[in-house]
């Protein structure tokens, strides 16, 4: 699915069915000499959202192949990982995350993530800090943050609907058109930065057997929380890039969110005229940060 050049897709197997996930194993990354040293290992955990996968990350990761081991993953009910038809809950992605960092990682790592998941990592590094070594988060949000409650907003409610929300998933997500709509309206700031491999990449993920199960749990507001509850207890070193322009998460709650804890949360980066992938919409803007940041936490 859209793999960078050298990299190869290999799996591991989860409580909740087998995690598909990508690493450079090939040239120009690898070769005899560099198969013989031992690397740090990054680790790339895409958010959520109608066709979302590791191809997040793609234009990222790639970048720091030659220095660094990357792993990759397509989370539970994403991407080319295995679907399980089930209504996902939160546990069900703080046990297979942490079962995918277990089993694919010796030592404690750098783990860089998006939005909701990135939610979900500070949650694991508070219960499990041994785990990690530093985190690199964009835009993290529960969605649910100080109080409020997204599973009440109107959407919400009309996704909660049986039958509605099977008919809004294929007619209204796993489309082109309303990929490349939500991309333009709702994701990036400017949508002339949404091209049509984008679109493709979204759209193959969107149209896996059964994606629509992780997809409608998360619209509905099943695996939304409040972030603020946690924030208080990470202890593990973090940075924070958010994008100005996120129309699900506005920066100032970023900013709260690093207020609550500066003994943790070292460096907090605003991101002008972006949205809430800064990944995808400015990737080398992205990759300069995640450099700097690595320098400055480790």
């Amino acid at each position: 699915m859209f793999q960078p050049l050298g990299f190869d897709q290999h799996s591991v197997i989860t409580s909740l069915g087998t995690t598909i996930y990508y690493t450079a194993n090939q040239l120009p990354w690898q070769d005899e000499t560099s198969i013989s040293t031992e690397k740090e290992t990054l680790v790339f955990l895409h958010g959520f959202g109608g066709g979302s996968s590791a191809y997040e990350w793609s234009k990222v990761y790639p970048a720091f192949a030659s220095e660094y081991r990357i792993l990759a993953p397509d989370l539970i009910g994403w991407g080319r990982s295995e679907h399980p038809a089930r209504n996902y809950q939160i546990d069900d992605y703080l046990t297979t995350i942490r079962e995918f960092l277990v089993s694919t990682c010796t030592n404690s790592v750098t783990v860089i993530a998006s939005s909701l998941t990135a939610a979900f990592t500070i949650r694991l590094a508070v219960a499990y800090p041994e785990l990690f070594k530093s985190l690199i988060l964009t835009t993290p949000a529960g969605l649910s943050d100080f109080g409020e409650d997204y599973s009440k907003s109107l959407f919400a409610q009309i996704v909660s609907v049986p039958v509605v929300d099977r008919l809004l998933y294929s007619t209204g997500i796993a489309t082109s058109g309303g990929i490349r709509n939500f991309l333009e309206q709702r994701q990036f700031a400017q949508k002339n930065r949404v091209y049509e491999e984008i679109v493709e990449a979204y759209l193959e993920s969107a149209l896996q057997p059964n994606a629509e199960y992780a997809a409608l749990s998360f619209v509905r507001g099943d695996l939304c929380f409040d972030l603020s509850l946690y924030i208080p207890q990470l202890t593990t070193p973090t940075a924070i890039i958010w994008g100005q322009k996120s129309q699900f998460t506005r920066p100032e709650i970023g900013r709260r969110f690093a207020q609550m804890n500066p003994q943790a949360i070292k460096f907090f980066q605003q991101l002008e005229d972006t949205g809430l992938t800064p990944q995808l919409e400015l990737p080398a803007v992205t990759i300069g940060l995640i450099r700097r940041f690595l320098t400055l936490l480790n």
